[in-house]
């Protein structure tokens, strides 16, 4: 039989972010509707490592049964060599014989669909006429999250702030050709956060860097940066003045530090967490409010988002002949 190996290039060319959001939210729906099944992810941790690993299978029922297992691993590292922290591939399996059918770039895919997903939760909980954004992060997922919020909101101007100001600089100078709105440098996460009705955190931050009297009130914040249980981004009153919603509740209750710090401080419990998205977009539950509430999306990034990507672009890639064709 022949499987497909699609390469970074490849991924990005058939995976425009507009088409990933839209698929991104069927996913979610799946999921929460039951069509879509995956375990809590693994993580390999050696003490003395540099990074570590993760494996994430997933499956999706109905007349094209499929798996699908992402093995990547996080490298904080890779940053200071102009390398994506996220190295890795999505493997697809037929649901009904287990032959491997495509080995796609994990990297792409998991900037692309990550940035879906948080446009997908925004165009869900931010307020209808919300366009200032706030990045926090000048790596591969605030590039992706640039151009995701701009497929859902009418974005006006883009604050950038990085612990780093010439990372924010350069980030500005280099994305600004691309876009009609204005990207500006900020001196500080402060600077960028202060008024902004869009806030993006998509750091390595180990210790908060948003504070919650620095969130404006009406503001929708989407927490991408922490997935382990030791990090996070957000400090614990912004958690709990919030309305939290999430990708999947299983996996924020086991992994997602933001939430678990500021539940072991005792601000918080399982009943904060108002929805999954997915439910959302069921109906089954209701999302803002009013508004002034802050709402917030904590994306954990989930193995089913992968693996409907991965199907995607593989559908595509047969269409187009696309990829590399081999025997296997």
């Amino acid at each position: 039989m022949q499987i497909v190996v699609l390469n970074h290039t490849e991924v990005e060319r058939l995976l425009p972010m507009s088409e990933c959001v839209e698929v991104m939210a069927e996913a979610l729906t799946a999921l929460s509707s039951g069509h879509m099944h995956q375990p809590l992810r693994m993580v390999v941790r050696p003490p003395d490592a540099a990074g570590l690993m993760g494996l994430m299978p997933a499956y999706r029922a109905g007349e094209r049964a499929v798996y699908g297992l992402k093995a990547v691993c996080v490298f904080p590292g890779n940053t200071a060599q102009g390398k994506d922290a996220h190295q890795g591939s999505v493997m697809l399996f037929s649901g009904a014989t287990g032959e491997l059918l495509a080995l796609l770039n994990a990297s792409a895919i998991t900037a692309i669909r990550t940035g879906a997903v948080s446009a997908v939760a925004t165009r869900l909980l931010a307020r209808e006429g919300a366009g200032d954004l706030a990045i926090i992060g000048t790596g591969v997922q605030a590039r992706s999250h640039l151009a995701a919020m701009a497929c859902v909101r009418p974005i006006r101007r883009v604050r950038v702030a990085s612990r780093a100001p010439a990372h924010a600089r350069a980030f500005a100078d280099e994305q600004a050709p691309q876009y009609r709105f204005p990207i500006e440098p900020a001196a500080s996460a402060e600077a960028a956060l202060r008024g902004a009705d869009i806030i993006v955190t998509a750091t390595t931050a180990a210790e908060p860097i948003v504070q919650c009297d620095w969130v404006a009130p009406g503001a929708h914040i989407n927490a991408v940066g922490s997935s382990i249980p030791t990090t996070r981004e957000l400090d614990t009153a912004t958690i709990a003045a919030a309305g939290l919603f999430v990708d999947r509740r299983d996996s924020t209750l086991n992994e997602a530090g933001d939430y678990l710090f500021a539940m072991r401080e005792g601000a918080i419990g399982p009943d904060h967490i108002r929805a999954e998205v997915g439910e959302l977009l069921l109906g089954a539950k209701t999302g803002r409010r009013s508004p002034d509430e802050i709402t917030l999306f904590k994306s954990l990034g989930l193995a089913v988002e992968d693996l409907a990507a991965a199907e995607y672009v593989y559908r595509k890639a047969h269409e187009q002949g696309a990829g590399t064709w081999v025997e296997f």
